[in-house]
C-alpha cells in the first residue's frame, strides 16, 4: 500500500469525508410533485436533475478518483398517503416500489460515453415521434434529461477540479463519463460517476458487477503500452475501493452496511473460458491490503478451479473479512438454464446486493420480493394434529403450497417505478424505448425459504419423540413449546438430543432433502404478471431475526425469540461434529431447483489460522463444498471472546469486520439483535 492510499484510507476511516455533507430539504419538490400531478417518469427524472444540482463538487486531498455525496437525502417521489392510495388498489411492491437490488450493465456505457446513449436516444426517439409511440418518446425525454443533469455534475466537478489544483480529477472528467473510457483509471472514475449517479436517482442496493471483465480491457491496454505496471495499477483499484466507502453509511438497508456494493470475480466468460485474470487478481489483493467492508467479493468457482484461487480468497477470510462468498459456477449455470436463462447469459451471472443471483444488465429479476417461514409452516400443520408422520409431511407439504398460493395472489399485479437513468445504462430499453421497470429480458421472483435447519430439526425431533418413542403426544409437544418447555426440562433436553441438520445423520438428512424438495417444487411452474417465473431460494436475508419473532419455541428445543441460524447452516448452539459433517449434511439435498441464492454459511474459529496450513486447510474446505455440489458458501472467521468484549466496548474494535447474512459490516454498528445472533453462531475447529 503506497503512502498516499495509506492516507486515503486513515482519512476514510475517521470519516473525513462527513465534513462535507449537509441536509437538505426535499419537501417543496414532493409538494409540487403532488400539485402538478406529475407522472412518475417525470418524478424520477426531475428527483434526479434536482439532486445532482444540489451535489456541491467535494474533494479528498490526495484522491484522483472524484465523486463525494454531500446531500445526506434523496429526495421522496410519492407521499406516504400516495403510497397507501397504490396499495389500497391492489397494486404490490417490492419493497419502496423502486428499481433495486440489480446490476446495471456499466461496461458499453464505459466504452461509448453518455454521450452516444444520448445520441442513440435522441434517433430512437424520432423514431417515437414517427410512430406515433407517446410512451417511448416520454421515456426517451427523460432519460435524455436525466443523463444530461449527470454530465453536467460531471462537468461542475471538472471545473471545480481543475480551479483547486485537482489537475488529474479535471483531465480526467474531461473526458469521462462525456466519451468513451482510454484508460484504466478514466474507467474506473466513469464507473465511480454511472454507480454514484444511480443512488441519487433513487436505486439502492446496486451491485458493481463483473468487474475483473468489463474493466480488464483497458488494465490490459495500459500495461501493454506502460502506462501501468502492477503496482501501479493495484493503487488505483485501491482508491476505487476507498471511494466505495465514503459513501456507503449513506447507503444503509435493514442494518448499517447492508448497501449492496458487490462485486462478482472469476468464473467463465460468455463463451465458457476461464475468466479469472490479473484484475482478479489484483482485487482480491487489494481487499486483503484495505480490509474495508466495500466492496463485497464473491468469487465464481468450479471443480477445475486451481487450488491457488481459493487460496487467495481464504487469505480475505482470514484478514476477518466475511468474504469471498462462493458461486458454484457447477451448479448455478445449469440452475440458471432450466429457468429459462440463455446459456450465455447464465455463464455471465453475477449477484445482487447480497446473494441473490441476477445477470447484469438485462434482468429486471426483484430476487426477494419475500420469504416463506418453513418453520412456521411445520408450527401450523403441528396444531393440527396428524396420526402419521406420513401424513403430517403432506399437511407440512400443502401448508407451504398454501403459503404459496398466497404470496402469488399478493404479487399478482407488481408494478416497479421508473428509473431513466438506470435504464440509460442497462441493455435493451433504448431500443425498446421502455424504462427498465417496465420489464428486462428476465422477469422473475425471488421467494426465500428461511429456517430450513430448525425445520429439518424440528421434524426430527417430531418422528422421534412424538412417534417413534411416543415421548408425548403432539398435543402435550405443542402445549410445552408454547410455554417454553416450562417444568419439563427433561422434554427440552429430548427435543434438543434429536438428531440434527449438520452432523452428516441421515435421520435428519433424509428429511432434509424431501423438505428441500418439496419448498422448490411449491413454486414450480408458478408465473409472475410480469411474464417470469418464482425462484426459491435458501437465502433468509434479515428473516432470521424477523421470521423467528413471530414463532414460539419449536419442536427442536430452540426456545422463543431465539433467531434462526442465517441462510442455509446449522440452527444456533446445535453441537455439530466439524465442518465436513456440516458440508455433508447441506449438500445432501439436490441445491439447483432453489438456487435462487442463499450461501451455506460456516464460522471458524479464527485460531485456524494460527497454524502455518490454515488458509491451505479452509481453503481445502471450499473446494471440498463444491466438489459435493454446494450451491454458494460464505465463511466468517470469528472469535467468540472477540466479539463479547466488542459489544461491551466498542471503542476497542472499531474495524471489527462480520459476515451478518449476505454482506459484511463492522459489528459495533450493528443493532444488538444481529450482534447476539453472530455471536451464538456455532464456531467450528478445522
Amino acid at each position: 500500500m503506497t503512502e498516499r492510499i495509506k492516507s486515503l484510507l486513515d482519512r476514510t476511516f475517521a470519516k473525513e469525508q462527513k465534513k462535507f455533507r449537509r441536509d437538505h430539504d426535499w419537501k417543496p419538490l414532493l409538494d409540487m410533485f403532488i400539485a402538478a400531478k406529475a407522472n412518475d417518469s417525470a418524478r424520477a427524472r426531475m428527483g434526479l436533475v434536482a439532486m445532482l444540482k444540489a451535489e456541491q463538487p467535494a474533494f479528498m486531498e490526495g484522491e484522483t478518483i472524484a465523486f463525494l455525496r454531500t446531500v445526506k437525502q434523496i429526495p421522496d417521489l410519492h407521499s406516504d398517503e400516495e403510497m397507501a392510495a397504490f396499495r389500497a388498489a391492489g397494486t404490490a411492491f417490492g419493497e419502496k416500489g423502486v428499481v433495486f437490488n440489480l446490476t446495471a450493465d456499466f461496461g458499453p456505457t464505459i466504452r461509448d460515453g453518455l454521450l452516444a446513449r444520448i445520441s442513440e436516444m435522441e434517433a430512437r426517439i424520432a423514431r417515437c415521434r414517427a410512430e406515433g409511440d407517446a410512451e417511448g418518446v416520454t421515456f426517451l425525454s427523460d432519460a435524455i434529461l436525466s443523463a444530461t443533469a449527470v454530465l453536467e455534475l460531471a462537468d461542475r466537478y471538472r471545473a471545480a477540479a481543475a480551479e483547486q489544483g485537482f489537475t488529474k480529477v479535471a483531465e480526467t472528467l474531461a473526458q469521462v463519463p462525456a466519451r468513451g473510457a482510454r484508460t484504466f483509471h478514466e474507467a474506473l472514475q466513469s464507473l465511480r460517476i454511472l454507480h454514484y449517479a444511480m443512488w441519487c436517482e433513487g436505486e439502492y442496493h446496486c451491485g458493481l458487477g463483473r468487474i475483473d471483465q468489463y474493466l480488464y480491457p483497458y488494465l490490459e491496454a495500459d500495461l501493454a503500452a506502460g502506462r501501468l505496471t502492477e503496482e501501479t495499477a493495484l493503487e488505483e483499484l485501491e482508491e476505487f475501493f476507498i471511494a466505495c466507502n465514503r459513501d456507503s453509511d449513506l447507503y444503509i438497508g435493514v442494518q448499517q452496511g447492508d448497501n449492496g456494493q458487490s462485486v462478482m470475480l472469476g468464473g467463465v466468460t460468455r463463451d465458457g473460458k476461464p475468466a479469472f485474470n490479473l484484475l482478479s487478481r489484483l482485487a482480491l489483493k487489494a481487499c486483503g491490503e484495505l480490509k474495508l467492508v466495500d466492496p463485497k467479493i464473491n468469487l465464481r468457482v468450479d471443480k477445475s478451479t486451481p487450488m491457488e484461487i481459493y487460496e487467495l480468497g481464504t487469505e480475505l477470510t482470514k484478514a476477518g473479512l466475511g468474504f469471498p462468498q462462493y458461486a458454484n459456477d457447477d451448479v448455478v449455470i445449469p440452475a440458471l438454464q432450466k429457468w429459462g436463462y440463455e446459456l450465455e447469459d447464465a455463464r455471465d451471472y453475477s449477484v445482487a446486493a447480497c446473494w441473490e443471483f441476477l445477470i447484469p444488465g438485462c434482468g429486471m429479476d426483484i430476487n426477494n420480493i419475500d420469504a416463506v417461514s418453513l418453520p412456521s409452516c411445520l408450527d401450523t400443520v403441528m396444531r393440527a394434529g396428524a396420526d402419521t408422520f406420513d401424513g403430517l409431511k403432506e399437511a407440512l407439504r400443502a401448508e407451504i403450497n398454501r403459503r404459496c398460493d398466497a404470496l402469488q395472489e399478493k404479487y399478482k399485479h407488481v408494478e416497479i417505478f421508473p428509473g431513466p437513468f438506470v435504464s440509460v445504462i442497462s441493455t435493451g430499453c433504448i431500443e425498446r424505448a421502455r424504462d427498465l421497470s417496465k420489464g428486462g429480458k428476465y422477469n422473475n421472483f425471488g421467494i426465500h425459504g428461511t429456517g430450513i435447519a430448525v425445520a429439518v430439526d424440528s421434524l426430527a425431533a417430531v418422528r422421534e419423540l412424538v412417534y417413534e418413542k411416543k415421548l408425548v403426544t403432539m398435543e402435550e409437544l405443542v402445549k410445552l413449546m408454547d410455554t417454553d418447555f416450562e417444568g419439563r426440562p427433561d422434554m427440552l433436553a429430548a427435543a434438543r438430543n434429536a438428531p440434527k441438520m449438520g452432523n452428516a445423520d441421515a435421520a435428519a438428512d433424509d428429511l432434509a432433502v424431501w423438505l428441500v424438495a418439496t419448498w422448490a417444487d411449491a413454486l414450480k411452474g408458478r408465473r409472475n404478471d410480469r411474464g417470469g417465473i418464482y425462484r426459491p431460494g435458501t437465502g433468509s436475508a434479515m428473516y432470521y431475526i424477523w421470521h423467528a419473532n413471530e414463532l414460539p419455541a419449536s419442536a427442536d428445543g430452540r426456545l422463543k425469540g431465539h433467531p434462526f441460524s442465517a441462510n442455509y447452516a446449522p440452527s444456533l448452539d446445535v453441537p455439530v461434529k466439524g465442518p465436513l459433517s456440516v458440508i455433508r449434511s447441506f449438500t445432501e439435498p439436490d441445491l439447483g431447483p432453489v438456487c435462487n441464492g442463499g450461501p451455506l454459511t460456516i464460522e471458524v474459529h479464527d485460531s485456524a489460522f494460527r497454524e502455518p496450513d490454515g488458509v491451505e486447510k479452509v481453503a481445502q474446505l471450499v473446494k471440498f463444498f463444491v466438489d459435493c455440489g454446494g450451491h454458494q458458501l460464505q465463511i466468517n472467521s470469528i472469535n467468540r471472546e472477540t466479539l463479547v468484549d466488542a459489544q461491551a466496548h466498542p471503542e476497542r474494535h472499531a474495524h471489527l469486520i462480520v459476515r451478518v447474512w449476505g454482506w459484511s459490516g463492522y459489528f459495533i454498528e450493528l443493532d444488538k439483535p444481529f450482534q447476539d445472533q453472530i455471536i451464538k453462531r456455532v464456531e467450528l475447529a478445522v
